[in-house]
Order: C-alpha cells, then sequence, then structure tokens
C-alpha cells in the first residue's frame, strides 16, 4: 500500500515546483515508509511512497514507460488482484514485463486498453496516470473505494492525493470547512464525492477523471446494479462460498509477512477459516491477532456488546489451527493525548469514532511490529443485513438512516448550530432523499423488498465508505495494509440483488453468510448473535476523559463553542458509572475535535 500526490498545471513550469511536490509527498510517509520517489515535468508532476507488498526490489514508482509520442507515468496505491491472470493475457498481447509487481501490470493494461483498463481490475486501487502522449491525466478509484483518493481544481488543472492533507500542503490551498462540510462531518453520513475541505471532492468510488487542457471529465465505470436474482437459495449460498474462496484465496498474495484480524465475529472469524485452509494447503500457518482490554473480568453486557470477543476467538484458534496473539490495551494508552493527536492528523478530520479508533490504531501498531498486511471483515454487515436495525420493523419504517442515532450524539450539540445554521434534521433527511432517489426500482417488487433494497443500498453507498476510510487511516498510519476480502465488489453485486427474504430466509442476521460457512466454524461461532467492535469498560478511562473534557472547559477552548456546555458542564461532573453511551461519544467528539483545531486551523465558515 501507498501514497500518492500529484500535481497537473498546463499553463505554468512544474520543473520549478520540486519542492512544493516534495512537501506534499512528505506527508504520505506513513503510508509509505519503505521508499519515496517523484517524477517531474513541465505540467505535470507525480510523487509517491510505498509500502512494499508485492515484489520488493522491483515495483518502483512512480513507474514509468517511455512511447515513442512521449512518457506515460503512475503513481499506484492498492492491489490488483488479479495481476496474474492480466500479466499472462498482456504478454499474450505482446507486452515485456521488467518487474514481477502489480504495478506495472496496471501500467501496461492502460497502454493497452486505455480507460478501458478500469474494467480489467479486480482489487483495492487509487491511482494517477499522466499520458503524455496525449498530455491527460487518468485518475482511477476502485469500485466500492477502498482507496482513498482526493482532488483540487484549480485555475489551469489540478491537484490530487491519497489524503487530504497532501493537498492542504500546497501553498495555494486553504483549509477551509463550510457549511455543507461541516454538515456532512456532523451527520454521521457519507455522501460520494464530498471531502470536507472546501473545493476538495473524493473521486467518487468506480469512478475516473480525466484531466486535460479542456477541462475535467467524469466517467462511471461500475455502480451497483438493480437486477433480478433468479438463483434458489441452496445455489444462492454455493455461489457466496464460491465468491468468498476466490476473494480470501487471490488476497493471500505477499511477499512479506501476513495475518487476519480476529474478533471471535461471524465475519472475521468466517475470514480466518478460510485464509487457514488456503494457507494450510500451502503449507503454511495462519497468523491471528485479537484486541482486548485489561478491564475486571466481570464483563457488562449492553445493547452493543451482549458477549466478550477473547472466548470465542479462542474457539477459532483451537478450531482452525492459528498462530495467536492477544493484543491487550489498557486505559491509559487509550486516554493519551498523543495517541488521539496521533489518530486524528491521520484521519484529517474530527467525529470519528472516538476511543474506537483509539483502540483500532493502537492494534494496528502493535500487529505492524509482526506483519505487513492484514486482512478484515469489513462490509459483511453493510452487504448481508447484520446490523440490528436490518431488522427493526419500527426502524424499516423509517425514511432515515439508521445508523445516525447510535453515533452522532445530537442531544449535546450546540443546540442553535445543529438545529439552526447547520440544519441537521433537514440535512439528513435531504441526503436520504436523494440517496434513495439513485436507486432504479425492480418490476414486480413489493414495498417491503424495496424498503429493505433501499435500507441495503445506503449501508453499502454511505455508510461503509466511512468504516473503509476509518480502518485505511488508522491502519496506513503505522504501515499496515489492511485488505477486505468481503468488499470485492463481485460479491457485493451478487448479494446485493438477493431478496430481502432470502438475506434473512433463517429470521436471523447475515443469514447467507452464515449458510455459507457454518461448517467452518464452531457451531458457537456460527450462532453467535452480532456485537459491536469493542470499547474498553475500565471506568478510569471514563474519568480520565471526563478530566481532559473538563480542561477544555476551563481553557474556553473553541471545541466547546460546538456543543452544549452547560450539558459538558453537568456530565463532568457526574459519576463515570453514571454516564450514558451517547455523553461518553459527545466526550470523545469534543476532544477529537479540539485537537483537530489546534492541528489544522481551519477557518470554518457556517454561513
Amino acid at each position: 500500500m501507498c501514497g500518492i500526490v500529484g500535481w497537473i498545471a498546463f499553463q505554468r513550469d512544474l520543473t520549478r515546483e520540486r519542492s512544493t511536490l516534495d512537501a506534499m509527498t512528505a506527508t504520505m510517509v506513513c503510508r509509505g515508509p519503505d521508499a519515496g520517489g517523484t517524477w517531474v515535468s513541465p505540467h505535470a508532476v507525480l510523487g509517491h511512497r510505498r509500502l512494499s507488498v508485492i515484489d520488493l526490489e522491483g515495483g518502483v514508482q512512480p513507474m514509468t514507460v517511455d512511447t515513442p509520442d512521449g512518457p506515460v507515468v503512475m503513481t499506484y496505491s492498492g492491489e490488483a488482484y488479479n495481476f496474474r491472470e492480466l500479466r499472462d493475457e498482456l504478454r499474450r498481447r505482446g507486452h515485456e514485463f521488467r518487474t514481477s509487481s502489480d504495478t506495472e501490470v496496471v501500467l501496461r493494461g492502460y497502454l493497452e486498453w486505455g480507460e478501458a483498463v478500469a474494467d480489467h481490475l479486480l482489487g483495492m486501487f487509487a491511482l494517477g496516470i499522466w499520458d503524455g502522449r496525449t498530455d491527460r491525466l487518468i485518475l482511477l478509484r476502485d469500485q466500492l473505494g477502498i482507496k482513498p483518493l482526493y482532488v483540487y481544481e484549480t485555475e489551469d488543472g489540478v491537484l490530487f492525493g491519497s489524503e487530504t492533507k497532501a493537498i492542504l500542503a500546497h501553498p495555494a490551498v486553504e483549509a477551509v470547512v463550510d457549511r455543507d462540510g461541516f454538515r456532512e462531518l456532523m451527520g454521521y453520513v457519507k455522501e460520494p464525492g464530498q471531502a470536507t475541505w472546501k473545493g476538495m471532492r473524493e473521486v467518487k468510488p468506480g469512478t475516473m477523471l480525466i484531466v486535460d487542457r479542456g477541462g475535467v471529465r467524469e466517467r462511471v465505470y461500475w455502480r451497483l446494479e438493480v437486477d433480478e436474482h433468479h438463483d434458489d437459495t441452496e445455489t444462492t449460498v454455493r455461489r457466496i462460498r464460491e465468491l468468498l474462496e476466490d476473494s480470501v484465496s487471490r488476497q493471500l498474495v505477499a511477499d512479506v509477512p501476513l495475518c487476519l484480524l480476529l474478533s471471535g465475529g461471524l465475519d472475521s472469524s468466517a475470514l480466518t477459516a478460510l485464509a487457514a485452509r488456503k494457507l494450510t494447503e500451502e503449507g503454511r500457518q495462519a497468523r491471528t491477532f485479537t484486541v482486548d482490554f485489561e478491564q475486571p473480568d466481570d464483563f457488562r453486557a449492553d445493547e452493543l456488546r451482549g458477549s466478550p470477543d477473547a472466548p470465542f476467538a479462542r474457539e477459532v484458534v483451537d478450531h482452525v489451527g492459528t498462530l495467536h496473539s492477544d493484543i491487550k490495551l489498557d486505559h491509559r494508552e487509550l486516554a493519551d493525548p498523543e495517541v488521539r493527536r496521533t489518530v486524528v492528523a491521520a484521519r484529517d478530520l474530527p467525529f470519528g469514532f472516538g476511543e474506537g479508533d483509539n483502540s483500532l490504531y493502537l492494534l494496528f501498531k502493535a500487529i505492524r511490529e509482526h506483519s505487513t498486511v492484514a486482512l478484515s471483515g469489513e462490509g459483511a454487515d453493510e452487504t448481508f443485513g447484520g446490523y440490528p436495525w436490518f431488522h427493526s420493523p419500527a426502524v424499516q419504517q423509517t425514511a432515515t438512516f439508521p445508523w445516525v442515532k447510535r453515533l452522532a450524539p445530537t442531544r449535546l450539540y450546540e443546540p442553535e448550530l445543529a438545529l439552526g445554521a447547520l440544519d441537521l434534521p433537514g440535512y439528513l433527511a435531504q441526503r436520504w432523499s436523494d440517496t434513495v432517489a439513485q436507486l432504479p426500482s425492480l418490476p414486480g417488487e413489493d414495498a417491503h423488498e424495496r424498503r429493505m433494497r433501499e435500507f441495503c443500498f445506503v449501508h453499502v453507498t454511505s455508510a461503509l465508505p466511512t468504516l473503509l476510510d476509518r480502518k485505511d487511516r488508522m491502519s496506513m498510519a503505522v504501515g499496515l495494509e489492511v485488505r477486505v476480502p468481503i468488499c470485492d465488489h463481485r460479491l457485493v453485486q451478487y448479494v446485493f440483488n438477493t431478496p430481502w427474504s432470502m438475506k434473512a430466509f433463517d429470521g436471523r442476521e447475515k443469514s447467507l453468510l452464515r449458510a455459507a460457512v457454518r461448517d467452518m466454524l464452531p457451531a458457537s461461532v456460527a450462532e453467535r448473535p452480532k456485537a459491536g467492535y469493542p470499547l474498553t469498560q475500565e471506568l478510569d478511562y471514563v474519568g480520565e476523559v471526563q478530566r481532559q473534557v473538563g480542561e477544555l472547559l476551563s481553557d474556553d477552548h473553541r471545541a466547546v463553542e460546538f456543543f452544549d456546555r452547560a450539558a459538558l458542564t453537568e456530565a463532568v461532573r457526574e459519576k463515570p458509572e453514571a454516564l450514558e453511551r451517547d455523553t461518553r461519544d459527545a466526550f470523545e467528539q469534543v476532544l477529537d475535535l479540539s485537537v483537530w483545531l489546534d492541528l489544522y486551523r481551519p477557518t470554518i465558515k457556517l454561513s
């Protein structure tokens, strides 16, 4: 995995701007700790930071192919999991390869197929190709947006980068967040194409941008399609198993140590079992890691987690035979202001998952001492209908994003801000309406099936991108590549079109996934209900967070302006065990916001 940057300017000489390119590229060092490189020409400069995963000696970037009509140069982040098949096909078409990297395969694929190379790629990727034969830039992002890619249009071209900090490093870009950007931050709904910072946008998932002297043109090469599902349940379960096996097998290819993230839940356990079987066939042993906390033995069940992960993870380890490690975190690490500072800097934004981001970062930091690549179960809940609210009739009748109530502690936002200047309720209602309007109707589909298809659609397009971005940022902050086999676009497309009656055919969440992997798992794990990402139950952690929020109140920090000061003041005086979840979430948000304001010193324009 890597970090990419670039600057295209058709009306100036960029050979004099190497220092600016170097500054932009330097912001990506965490994403690519192994090597760096730049390529400079009069109207295009490209930068790259490399995390070496495949072909450690080759694959140096930016990668160039010189042609009689000019150079074709690429800066690339990600993995093309079908690169071996593509390389064989390109060789049959006359291409010769100097390396064994997937990077060269993608570049030569562009030379062969041009823009249509996008239709050949299976994987997670974000790339920029400068075609010196025609003086144009191609920006391309994978089908589900697993790898980030941002762009900023200038008067005579564009800036682009894997993270917004790369673009913010350019002297012409101001750190401004306007009303729309701040509403998205506080609303917890990801709108494809939005980037929070004024003037910036994402390259949308499944989309290509073509930049030339005539401007910027957008081409959508993939989207979720609505189609009738003709397979019966047995055939569907078998097809899902085949797609899972193929995706996992492809994503086990690496020239560096590889591991699996194991929570003991259905998703991660399924990937672990599939991967362990494949690795055993190759004479290798799977390695797994589970996050846990230094806390009292008396686990307290709540609405998010009915049971601790560790016992279930251990059952999987014993069942499939992995080399396992528990990564234990304590409240001092989680509450360390320097950890929070690193996490917010990695995300470029506040209003993340607070403690959950801190623990994920610390988990990845510990794993990075042993492995460079990890496989994760991200995407299963969104794809297969795993969240509890999917199965709540009351929620099904409500035309809104069901996760917002859980994530956004709106009760503690500053009322005039949330309900007045930002009008979050109106914003969320409009976003819901705009999102579901993109979804074509299927002939003969009844109202309930339509609603559940809408639910699945908004989860894949508006919830999953937030989780993928979180995982990418926290992992790349320590130079760890995390792969997400369930986010194979072939699998997501296939499952999306299964009717809801089939997705929940046994009355449970993730019925199809459970049926597809039940034979590989301990019965207790196969039957385990959905459990959320683990959070510490140490009251010492809550107390320390309270103390830090109290300091912000005493210092009259700017971050407090966005929250109900009276409610925060009352909350910091409560006993830690008496605090409700949304109050704890608000503490996390105000602390993250304070760090972000100090680091980025943004100009916020809400009118």
